[in-house]
């Protein structure tokens, strides 16, 4: 493609063909005194006078730092390690495009392999993607595998109505011309519907029943009666996961889970005022060529060495041109190579002391509150508790934010709170003294069974990388 400007004598022979003399007279519809309005602007400003000036802007909004965050559903308050965040100044990664030429894309390609590899362990699928946008898109495109493994024949989706809000209103605006029935998530209040009581909306016309694990209000139910009956239909059933969480209890593959997706945010990723985050998608190897984006794959060069490829991206405009149904393209790759950063950097040991940490303080949280009386919404959590407070969430979460830490309110009579490894010791004594209870003590776990942790994780790259050294020489 040339890119040398027209001549005057090109100008002259277009400006001929459409029957005009000059390029001003196609403008001529304009009222001349907008053509070129005087524009009433200051000074300009030196770099530094700029930076100064944005600078001010900037101070007047409230930022993360300026509170305790407790809200959670999807968005933690999570510490990034140095050696972590390193990954978003290289410029090998933050300008990552989809590495078509695998033989200089080898570092970009083990990244995405190891972040993959991590999901698979966390999970306990065959497969993993090399990410989608974010948790919601990644359920929606969960449903579209769905759709797809019945081969259309099948068109009801079953909705658990304890999946995040947000992430089944951008399903349904995914496939509202696709024709498929959505069910189960309306009528009974989130907290009074169980699992069970979805087995009823499941038949020979169901593509998918999807739940979360734990779920909008932190709870974790028992899934395996109607993980039964899904597969008894025909159907698939997937669960919406939180990553940091897996690293504790029993992965969703070993629960029956057919596909597991899910938000990656616990997994290294800023707040960043609520995006780029990174959508994981994970599935059974039976469903790995309907998947959307790309999954890479370890081979050998010619020279025997280990190397880098991708391996299948079975839906994309790249490879199916006309027929294809996706056109993820490089999707959240840095955010993935942050993610296997983060991983890589802690280890499975890390990521399991992390999440345990996080877990004590919300059981003792929970022990606090229904030693004095207070009702729980669920009996098993990880690191999210809901407590009913009967018409008082509004206010009580009023006085927390004039505390400096920000609750969830689910509704008039319902507060969630979410802890992380920066939740202190004094924020969790405030947050028991702002409910009226006692000081917190120690608590049994409210986790219903634990991983097994032989299998965890078990590849190299996950144990020799324990020293900013080793993790610099390991992003070389």
């Amino acid at each position: 493609m040339s890119y040398i400007p027209h001549t005057d004598v090109e100008r002259q022979q277009m400006l001929a063909a459409i029957g005009v003399t000059t390029i001003e007279d196609l403008f001529e519809s304009v009222p001349s005194r907008y053509r070129f309005p005087k524009l009433n602007l200051p000074k300009g400003l030196s770099e530094l006078e700029a930076w100064a000036e944005m600078q001010a802007f900037a101070e007047a909004n409230e930022h993360a730092g300026d509170y305790a965050l407790f809200r959670g559903a999807g968005a933690y308050h999570h510490y990034i390690p140095a050696a972590v965040n390193h990954v978003l100044l290289r410029s090998e990664f933050y300008t990552a495009y989809t590495p078509y030429q695998p033989e200089v894309s080898q570092g970009t390609l083990q990244a995405i392999y190891e972040y993959q590899s991590m999901l698979c362990a966390l999970t306990g699928m065959d497969a993993a993607n090399a990410s989608h946008y974010d948790g919601a898109t990644s359920l929606a495109e969960a449903v579209t595998v769905a759709l797809e493994a019945s081969r259309h024949k099948r068109k009801k989706v079953v909705l658990h109505p304890a999946i995040h809000p947000h992430y089944r209103a951008v399903v349904r605006t995914y496939h509202q011309g696709n024709g498929v029935e959505f069910v189960g998530d309306t009528g009974k209040t989130i907290e009074r519907t169980t699992a069970d009581d979805l087995i009823k909306h499941i038949d020979d016309q169901t593509a998918l029943v999807a739940v979360q694990y734990p779920n909008y209000l932190g709870n974790i139910e028992d899934f395996s009666n109607l993980v039964e009956a899904t597969h008894n239909a025909g159907a698939l059933i997937c669960f919406v996961a939180n990553p940091m969480a897996l690293a504790l209890f029993k992965p969703p593959g070993e629960l029956g889970a057919d596909i597991v997706v899910g938000e990656g945010q616990p997994l290294g990723i800023p707040l960043s005022y609520g995006g780029p985050y990174l959508g994981f998608f994970a599935v059974r190897d039976e469903y790995v060529r309907r998947i959307a984006g790309r999954i890479v794959g370890e081979t050998i060069d010619h020279d025997g060495k280990r190397a880098f490829v991708m391996t299948l991206r079975p839906r994309e405009q790249d490879i199916r041109r006309e027929k294809a149904t996706s056109n993820i393209c490089t999707a959240q790759a840095l955010l993935a190579n942050m993610a296997a950063a983060y991983a890589i950097w802690h280890g499975p040991e890390g990521l399991r002391a992390i999440a345990a940490g996080v877990h004590e303080k919300a059981a003792r949280f929970a022990e606090a509150l229904t030693s004095h009386g207070l009702e729980l919404t669920g009996e098993h959590f990880f690191d999210t508790v809901t407590v009913t407070v009967a018409g008082k969430a509004e206010a009580i979460a009023a006085d927390s934010e004039a505390d400096g830490r920000l609750l969830r309110v689910i509704d008039s009579d319902k507060l969630s709170v979410a802890f992380d490894e920066t939740s202190t010791e004094d924020d969790l004594a405030a947050l028991c003294a702002l409910f009226g209870a006692g000081a917190p003590e120690s608590a049994a776990s409210a986790l219903p069974g634990l991983r097994d942790t032989g299998r965890f994780m078990t590849q190299p790259v996950f144990h020799e990388n324990r020293s900013e050294t080793e993790m610099m020489r390991f992003l070389r």
